[in-house]
């Protein structure tokens, strides 16, 4: 992996005793630099494992609340292997990548059958359950078990690779392998987790992914080849992404009295595939004009004359990792039921329990905000 050349990186026995000469720099700079992070309170490997998966493609600021609310909620493995699948994906609410909080339950059940109840002890038995891999199996056994293992993620990569001058492509499974197999060779063996949250946290406040880096502050800086030579415009090299899928969308939030409550149709979505089990206001794909209004609300099994109110509720825009959802919203006022192919959510309950990605949360507040103002006149 690591050939002066062509990729401008070091010979692998270079770099192996680079990373071995910033082992007491790093350590001293995170001991003395960490943030007070919630997760970091305890080594116990449950909370470590929550937090990591989480983090993955989150921001720390925005995880805080969702961890806290976790752990009141599923204090303990057995708390959350026997958790509901509805209350679960409700308190994942807004993380996205809702798949994530699925398999935390699968692997919470597996380790309650298999392992009594005690997350397991061993890099490679992490490995074998449902959502840890390589990277979160190499944090939860470094940190809460100290095993000399590497915990390589974006933020990992981007700071060996501007250590040690690689050009190689970091988008490349390939490239994450290497840089691990470099590691393991070279790990900190008594203190393993805090050389790997060491290197997060370079990542995390110095090294960062956008912008210049604060060199000056690197506890890496004497050795880094990028910050000797100025090549961090350069480095980490990543292959571009294909561009993201446009998709069109008309979403219609029906409200209704009923029975003596306001209610508002929901669906709940496949078990599989994007948004899998979630709840989501109907929709049609396409825009739907203002003129195309009542012929689209006629697919839901909605008569014309059931139909007391049209409102406008905007557009919105919602991005996932490879699609992007372009939507137009309307409020629809409803006589009577909603037809039964809906579910007839009580809007108290629209907060509390049904979960509803955040694609829907600009039509949930307008739909709330329109409510509000309805019971006060």
């Amino acid at each position: 992996m690591c050939k002066e050349g062509a990729e401008g990186a070091l010979e692998k026995g270079q770099a192996e005793d680079s990373i071995k000469a910033i082992k007491e720099p790093l350590l001293s700079w995170f001991k003395a630099n960490a943030r007070d992070l919630p997760w970091r309170k305890s080594r116990e490997p449950y909370p470590i494992w929550i937090s990591e998966i989480m983090l993955q493609q989150t921001r720390v600021e925005a995880v805080k609340p969702y961890f806290k609310r976790f752990m009141e909620d599923f204090p303990q493995i057995r708390d959350l292997a026997g958790a509901g699948e509805e209350k679960l994906l409700k308190l994942w609410e807004g993380l996205g990548y809702y798949s994530r909080a699925k398999n935390l339950k699968k692997a919470a059940v597996l380790v309650m059958e298999e392992y009594g109840g005690i997350m397991p002890g061993s890099y490679k038995e992490l490995l074998k359950l449902p959502g840890i891999g390589t990277y979160t199996a190499g944090a939860i056994a470094s940190i809460a078990y100290r095993i000399p293992v590497p915990a390589v993620d974006g933020n990992v990569m981007r700071v060996l690779s501007r250590f040690l001058g690689s050009r190689q492509d970091i988008a490349d499974p390939r490239t994450k392998k290497g840089f691990e197999e470099l590691l393991l060779s070279s790990m900190e063996q008594k203190e393993p987790g805090l050389f790997n949250q060491g290197l997060f946290e370079v990542g995390a406040l110095v090294c960062v992914p956008k912008g210049a880096p604060k060199c000056a502050l690197c506890p890496l800086f004497f050795s880094c080849k990028s910050g000797r030579e100025g090549l961090w415009e350069e480095i980490p090299v990543k292959a571009s992404k294909k561009p993201r899928r446009i998709e069109e969308k008309t979403v219609f939030v029906f409200g209704s009295e009923c029975t003596g409550r306001r209610c508002v149709a929901l669906r709940k979505r496949p078990d599989k595939g994007l948004l899998a089990s979630l709840y989501e206001f109907p929709a049609v794909e396409g825009r739907v004009g203002p003129d195309g209004v009542m012929e689209a609300i006629g697919r839901f099994g909605i008569a014309r004359e059931a139909v007391c109110q049209v409102s406008f509720l905007g557009e919105a825009k919602h991005i996932f990792s490879h699609v992007e959802w372009h939507m137009a919203g309307y409020g629809i006022q409803v006589k009577g039921k909603l037809p039964e192919t809906f579910v007839s959510a009580d809007i108290r309950e629209l907060e509390g329990k049904y979960p509803l990605p955040s694609a829907f949360l600009a039509y949930k507040k307008a739909f709330l905000r329109q409510n509000i103002e309805k019971g006060r006149s």
